[in-house]
């Protein structure tokens, strides 16, 4: 497969050309397929580039940690703002308004714990995963293994977010005909996130992250300008506008309209907003970018860049969701996909002048454009996150002797992620094709309660409390992942309403679509009981190694 990206430049073409013979694609479609055809190919002929010559597992996994704060700062909201805010929350703010704004809320306020809690501590102890941190304390072995399942889960919750998302666009893009359209869509997206990560590594994703994050910040900043200018700037009128388009009036502007029926509802949200601010510093492809620059100084300065991008995005993802509602209309978006992650293509048909029209062609065929980049570059980051967790920890794991170094040849090391990563591709897809009836934002909700059950308390209580032990950690990991993946299966998320992954069964018994508010406190508390039971106590020496480490980068890689 090496070094042939004109290959897959022609097999993308030729799936092109069959699913527009096959809808008689023409207009806006021909037009976003064009796009879209040129934005891979730029992203292969990077891919190819940034693949030669290196093969050392530091390379690989870290880029070489030569990127600069700014770079690095372009990457992370690359490869943090996904199609679940530029598709989902937009959508959701569409559809539901005032609800749907406080998506945005939980996943800004998150970065804050990233960037005091997170950024250089984890610079400074690991070297390319999570389980790095905890090893550096821990047993090894059991540590890694537990790190690096849950590490995979949450980055294929996560990719199955994004697959829905390109599977949603394209419908859109070939008038709704969904059935194969999206079944070849999230092939080749899976096909292509593989190559990026197969043949370009670290290096490659964080460029089409870069050149993703810059086109998306772009394309909503026109698009937001339009909005505004369309209502000559007076955001009142829009919200009024908004509010009229839902159908639902002045409730669309107050809480409650999702998330406030019933008692329930609103212990949902709270679920909900838990995971989103606590979920962030536990996502595995944002711990790995800590690792590609050069210093601990520079990963916080890599945060600060990434806060102001978030944050100015999320703005424009507000003004663009209320103006979904108000120029297209809840109904018009809920008839396109009921989810409401069409919002945005939609509302840049009718800011171009409607179907039909130029003006309405080319700022969809845009929009669609970017939205496929932003899908593309997110899967890659997240392939790359759990190939090196397979790598690296699963499959070093068993090469290292308990707390020894390990011997795995960085050669070998790299080649296993290869492999994981086609995998992982594979399993991505395939659940993908069970979960196109859900929101986009609904599923990262999912990944984020998982992240923080899971993997926030282990790093916090490795980083900060002193008596931790390793069957603490091990607890603590399990003790997070197997309730919030149990408690989403028996969820409204999988079965039991119209919008769930199986709408015709019906075994939900747990009410709730988000676990987080009872698998995060099972997290911390399952890792206290693992400590307090454990027949081996904290090594205090190798506390104070960490905690030294950690706050000052002393002997950090």
């Amino acid at each position: 497969m090496t070094g042939r990206p004109g290959m897959a430049v022609g097999q993308l073409r030729a799936t092109l050309a069959q699913l527009a013979a096959r809808h008689s694609v023409t207009g806006h479609q021909a037009l976003a397929l064009s796009l879209f055809t040129a934005f891979v190919s730029i992203t292969l002929a990077i891919t190819v580039w940034a693949g030669r010559g290196r093969r050392s597992s530091e390379e690989f996994f870290s880029g070489g940690r030569l990127f600069s704060p700014l770079e690095n700062g372009f990457a992370i909201s690359g490869d943090y703002l996904s199609a679940g805010s530029f598709l989902g929350v937009s959508g959701l703010i569409a559809l539901y308004g005032y609800d749907g704004v406080l998506y945005l809320v939980g996943f800004f306020v998150a970065w804050l714990g990233v960037l005091m809690l997170v950024a250089e501590l984890v610079r400074n102890c690991g070297r390319f995963t999570l389980a790095d941190v905890l090893s550096a304390r821990m047993g090894e072995r059991p540590v890694r293994i537990a790190a690096g399942i849950s590490s995979i889960t949450v980055a294929v919750l996560y990719l199955v977010a994004q697959l829905v998302g390109a599977g949603s666009l394209v419908s859109l893009l070939l008038d709704g005909e969904a059935a194969h359209a999206r079944t070849w869509t999230v092939g080749g997206v899976g096909a292509l996130m593989v190559f990026y990560v197969v043949f370009g590594g670290m290096r490659a994703t964080t460029w089409i992250q870069v050149v993703k994050g810059a086109l998306l910040l772009g394309g909503s900043a026109v698009l937001t300008a339009m909005v505004l200018a369309h209502f000559h700037g007076d955001v009142s009128a829009l919200l009024r506008a908004a509010a009229h388009g839902s159908g639902h009036g002045a409730a669309y502007l107050r809480p409650g309209l999702k998330y406030g029926g019933s008692p329930l509802a609103r212990l949902d949200f709270v679920s909900l907003g838990l995971a989103l601010v606590l979920g962030t510093a536990g996502l595995p492809h944002i711990l790995v970018r800590f690792y590609t620059v050069p210093t601990a100084r520079a990963a916080r300065r890599s945060v600060v860049w990434a806060v102001a991008l978030i944050g100015a995005f999320y703005l424009m993802t507000m003004v663009l969701g209320f103006g979904a509602a108000a120029l297209v209309g809840s109904g018009a978006v809920r008839a396109s996909n009921a989810a409401g992650n069409t919002a945005v293509p939609l509302l840049a048909l009718s800011l171009g002048g409607g179907a039909g029209s130029t003006g309405g062609t080319v700022l969809f065929a845009v929009v669609g454009s970017v939205a496929f980049a932003t899908i593309l570059a997110v899967v890659a980051g997240l392939t790359l996150a759990s190939s090196a967790s397979v790598a690296h920890d699963l499959y070093g794991s068993l090469r290292r002797g308990h707390g020894g170094p390990s011997n795995t040849p960085d050669a070998r090391e790299v080649a296993v992620a290869r492999l994981a990563a086609v995998a992982i591709g594979a399993v991505a897809i395939g659940l993908t094709l069970y979960a196109q009836a859900l929101n986009v934002a609904v599923v990262v909700g999912v990944a984020f309660a998982v992240a923080a059950s899971a993997n926030l308390p282990v790093l916090l209580l490795t980083l900060f409390w002193r008596r931790f032990t390793t069957r603490g950690a091990v607890w603590s990991v399990y003790g997070g992942l197997v309730p919030s993946v149990a408690l989403v299966v028996f969820s409204p998320v999988v079965s039991g309403g119209p919008g769930a992954i199986f709408p015709r069964l019906d075994f939900a018994w747990f009410p709730l679509q988000n676990p987080g508010i009872v698998s995060i406190p099972l997290g911390f508390l399952v890792g206290w009981l693992g400590t307090v039971l454990s027949p081996v106590p904290a090594d205090p020496g190798r506390y104070a190694e960490v905690e030294v480490r950690s706050l000052t980068g002393a002997g950090a890689a």
